[in-house]
């Protein structure tokens, strides 16, 4: 069973930057999508950007030209560089794999991202 596990998280100032990896108990190379998902009090969780195996991208809009999402096959992680940060941002987030046919493969049990001054 894959097992994901987030770390980087912390508190950080609007403006700021923080990079969020995600590591693979095995290797990510034939998963065909990678990604990140956040959920803030009281909301739903969403889908931040995905990477799939394939190279091709999708961002959320609110973070577009913010964030890039990028995978290591060699190391089987993959990583969420978040710049700009705005207190909007603030949330748990969660790593995620899925299949081809959009089937969950695995979550990791996330990381709190705080964006305070």
């Amino acid at each position: 069973q894959l097992q994901l596990v987030e770390s980087g998280g912390g508190l950080v100032q609007p403006g700021g930057s923080l990079r969020l990896s995600c590591a693979a108990s095995r290797s990510i190379f034939s998963i065909y999508g990678m990604g990140w998902y956040r959920q803030a009090p009281g909301k739903q969780r969403e889908l931040v950007a995905r990477r799939t195996s394939g190279g091709k991208t999708n961002y959320a809009d609110s973070v577009k030209g913010r964030f890039t999402i990028s995978r290591d096959n060699a190391k089987n992680t993959v990583y969420l560089q978040m710049d700009s940060l705005k207190p909007e941002d603030t949330a748990v987030y969660y790593c995620n794999a899925i299949g081809q046919y959009s089937d969950v493969l695995g979550w990791g049990q996330g990381t709190q991202v705080t964006v305070s001054s």
